[in-house]
């Protein structure tokens, strides 16, 4: 048999294109059947060994979660770090993904090497996986998974007492808008959040884009989702959602996925069966869940409205209840989840950014411009780019003031400013955005209006499929049914069908292996490969229009039905009523509270802490553009970190200064100006204060025109030199290297250092302390006593910087070229300690406090 296989396998010499490719064709075909075969081995391999997730670590459960009070078939495992990965840090903060449950088995966010788990890893974070298991419990329901990721979350925050914050919790699709619900209703248990690819806007999109959106009311509601459960014996069965996803997409279902594995037939397979594994798990929820799902969310759209209550209907799930940082990721490649229904949800709650300061929330989000769904989740440029990126600002946006901010990425080149201060290959921003910006990203909100008719028509036909058809239903239903159902979806009965079950694949295996030994593929220039290359193009085309017109027939169909006045009338409704507002519920108690606030804080103006000083006026001069860049705040964070400082102010402590600070300034910009001098009482530290704003400034490059105004302004009511504020750095290290030496006793400001030296000498400092600052050890005569200058460094290590008036720009060009020796002012580590608060002059948490989390690297005024 084999000699016969390689005797037809073998061209002879000089063979034509055509005996080429034919021979090609065969062996081709024989290595493609024989993937597929190997699929459904797997698919079966998977589901007689438990459906386990499809993670690449090993994980270990530590808490499960069908032993609680209230079971649900979930569970919390603990990821071991690979040998490739440092060991995990007990005391850095916590990750935790929660995969989504909408037809797949978990694993997907630790897919692979690069993804959302090995991003935590890498960074020696440690991190957990939300799991779950392939069958529900008999009573399970969307308030027993809730209850459940609770005590999980509890058990994190328990596990990681020293971490200088709350775990920082992604939730992938499906898991994102279940972490949005918890996080709603226990907001003390979560950090940062990340809703990665996550719908919690359901009806917005965009006309002609976004047909999913339309399927519930084409099929006439969520009776049909009921309909699935009594069929299954009280149990919905996933492949049904997994069919819906692969009809968005024909042209890749039936043909482009497999010709891909064809044309690619040698190396592609083991890509292939890696995510077929995956996508071929399919599980199982209880009928109750995709009731509560589909009534609740996909056709009620009830979440952002705020009309959803617990179980025992004592507590209302209101978004506005999240106290930490929302990080949103969706993508305009996304045909499942489109950044309108990742975003609208903005807009559905806050009327306009000041709503959301208001609320002291912050609000981040990510657009990518071309991947997919899945791609969100797995693609490994993702994972080391967006997510890497959010991981690693993590402590920034922690931080940041409460508003709306679109998270910026750039790669970086060698020209970079403050290089160093970048961790990693690419630099991220923060810029400020007003809910107008969401808006602008929808064609309007108008054609919502048609699913409250939708909504009002799916709960008339869920009452009349529940009263007088469900329990006929149920009374054919048994287990033995529900199991023939299953087996014979498509999603399940192809892989059977391409598997070592069928006795008439049992030959392909040999054969396979034959074909290998003597596999001789055709040249890419082949004129009938070519062919075949323009062949496959015209079948996804085909398939492509065939997609196209017939979501262009369902979004007619669907507006002419719930669009027409005749519909709205017979169900109830108004045809001109306006949108569904959102859950804006302004009282009396809420206005009440939002003045009570002002008033507690209408003191902070002229009273502070040193501390207070420095971040006030840091945010007042960058509040301007209100940009936020991860530079600054990873030069000052080092800083911090060699002088101790990162273990004297909390992370909480920051964050709520921080939020007041900016509060005042937002409030009342010319007050909060001029009580700096208040909070600022001792010269010496507001020449600190300044010089450290500008340094910190230059690290992103030249400063813009506003925040030089504002420095002038700064300068004017400190009663500060502003003489050099608005020149390059060069400039003034070319005029200071002209001026004579410093006379001892000299206290002048020192001017700022540029960007690039400041990079290599941070880069050293965390190893070892320049030898030239410890050479100063005995302050002049004429230094200001200890009490007053604590934490500064001692007046002969410093440099009398030249008169203050414009530089001419001669001085700029000369500036340019090489320094042969490093002047003492270009020291930046030295430098930075020096204009720092001191340790000692750290304040105190208020009374009744216990402040138990040091922050990581989190210096006092780094949040803009």
């Amino acid at each position: 048999m084999l000699s016969q296989t390689a005797a037809f396998s073998v061209v002879p010499s000089g063979a034509s294109d055509i005996t080429s490719y034919w021979v090609d064709t065969w062996q081709r075909s024989i290595l493609f059947l024989d993937v597929l075969r190997e699929r459904g081995n797997v698919f079966l391999e998977h589901a007689m060994s438990g459906k386990p997730p499809v993670l690449v670590f090993d994980y270990e459960v530590i808490v499960d979660g069908r032993e609680l009070e209230r079971p649900a078939n979930y569970a919390l495992a603990a990821i071991k770090p690979p040998a490739a990965c440092p060991p995990t840090d007990p005391k850095k903060r916590p990750f935790v993904v929660i995969d989504p449950r909408a037809g797949h088995g978990p694993g997907i966010g630790g897919f692979k090497m690069d993804s959302e788990i090995g991003i935590a890893l890498q960074q020696g974070h440690p991190c957990y996986f939300v799991m779950f298991y392939p069958q529900p419990e008999p009573e399970q329901t969307l308030a027993s998974v809730g209850l459940a990721e609770k005590v999980f979350l509890e058990k994190v925050n328990e596990l990681h007492p020293d971490a200088p914050g709350k775990p920082f919790v992604i939730g992938n699709c499906q898991g994102g808008w279940a972490l949005a619900l918890v996080a709603a209703l226990y907001p003390e248990l979560v950090g940062p959040i990340l809703l990665a690819g996550s719908p919690l806007s359901y009806w917005a999109g965009v006309e002609g884009k976004n047909p999913m959106r339309y399927t519930g009311g084409l099929m006439g509601g969520t009776w049909a989702a009921s309909f699935a459960g009594d069929i299954g014996n009280g149990q919905f069965d996933g492949a049904y959602l997994v069919n819906n996803f692969e009809q968005l997409d024909p042209a890749n279902t039936y043909w482009n996925k497999l010709y891909r594995l064809y044309d690619k037939v040698d190396t592609e397979r083991e890509r292939f069966l890696e995510f077929e594994r995956w996508w071929g798990g399919h599980f199982i929820l209880n009928k109750a869940e995709m009731e509560w799902i589909t009534q609740n969310l996909f056709v009620g759209n009830r979440l952002t409205a705020g009309d959803l209550y617990t179980a025992d209907g004592k507590r209302r799930i209101d978004l506005h209840n999240i106290r930490s940082p929302i990080m949103v990721f969706a993508s305009w490649g996304d045909n499942i989840t489109p950044p309108q229904q990742a975003l609208n949800w903005i807009p559905d709650l806050y009327d306009s950014v000041e709503d959301i300061r208001v609320n002291e929330q912050t609000i981040v989000y990510c657009l990518h411009e071309k991947v997919g769904h899945l791609g969100i989740f797995v693609s490994a440029g993702v994972a080391t780019k967006e997510h890497n990126e959010f991981a690693t600002a993590l402590d920034l946006i922690d931080v940041l003031p409460p508003g709306l901010y679109e998270a910026v990425i750039q790669d970086t080149h060698p020209e970079t400013p403050g290089l160093e201060y970048a961790e990693g290959r690419y630099v991220i921003r923060f810029e400020p955005r007003d809910v107008s910006d969401i808006l602008a990203l929808d064609d309007g909100r108008e054609d919502e209006r048609a699913f409250e008719v939708v909504r009002r028509v799916a709960e008339i036909n869920q009452t009349m499929y529940d009263n007088f058809v469900s329990p006929w239903v149920r009374a054919f239903s048994n287990d033995y049914t529900a199991l023939l159902l299953r087996n014979l979806n498509p999603a399940r009965f192809g892989r059977a069908l391409f598997s070592d079950l069928n006795p008439t694949l049992w030959a392909v295996r040999p054969i396979a292996e034959a074909v290998r030994a003597y596999r001789q593929p055709v040249a890419d220039d082949n004129p009938l490969r070519q062919m075949q290359e323009k062949a496959s193009e015209a079948i996804t085309d085909a398939l492509d229009n065939y997609r196209d017109s017939r979501d262009a027939l369902q979004e007619h169909v669907f507006k002419t039905v719930y669009e027409s006045p005749w519909l709205a009338a017979m169900v109830g409704l108004q045809p001109p009523r306006e949108r569904r507002a959102a859950a804006r519920r302004h009282s009396w108690a809420h206005d009440e509270m939002l003045r009570l606030k002002r008033l507690a804080l209408d003191g902070g103006f002229e009273q502070g802490s040193l501390l207070e000083g420095y971040l006030r006026l840091m945010i007042y001069v960058a509040i301007g553009t209100g940009v936020v860049d991860e530079r600054p705040f990873n030069g000052i964070r080092r800083v911090m970190r060699d002088t101790g400082l990162d273990k004297t102010i909390t992370l909480e402590r920051l964050k709520e200064t921080i939020k007041q600070q900016t509060y005042l300034v937002r409030a009342d910009e010319e007050r909060a100006l001029a009580g700096l001098p208040q909070l600022l009482t001792d010269p010496h530290e507001r020449r600190r204060a300044f010089t450290l704003m500008r340094e910190l400034l230059e690290l992103c490059g030249p400063i813009s025109e506003g925040k030089i105004e504002r420095l002038k302004r700064v300068a004017q009511v400190l009663e500060l030199d502003a003489g050099h504020v608005g020149e390059s750095v060069l400039a003034r290290a070319a005029a200071a290297e002209a001026e004579p030496a410093p006379v001892a006793g000299d206290t002048a400001v020192v001017a700022p250092v540029e960007s690039k030296p400041v990079t290599k000498r941070v880069a050293s400092k965390s190893t070892a302390k320049p030898a030239a600052a410890k050479t100063t050890a005995k302050p002049a005569a004429s230094a200001k006593p200890p009490a007053a200058s604590a934490g500064s460094k001692p007046a002969a290590s410093r440099r009398k910087p030249a008169a203050a008036k414009p530089v001419p720009d001669s001085a700029v060009s000369a500036a340019a070229a090489p320094v042969s020796a490093e002047p003492e002012y270009l020291k930046v580590t030295d430098r930075l300690e020096s204009v720092m608060p001191p340790a000692a002059n750290a304040p105190v948490a208020p009374s009744g406090k216990t402040e138990t989390a040091p922050v990581q690297g989190k210096p006092a005024g780094e949040s803009e």
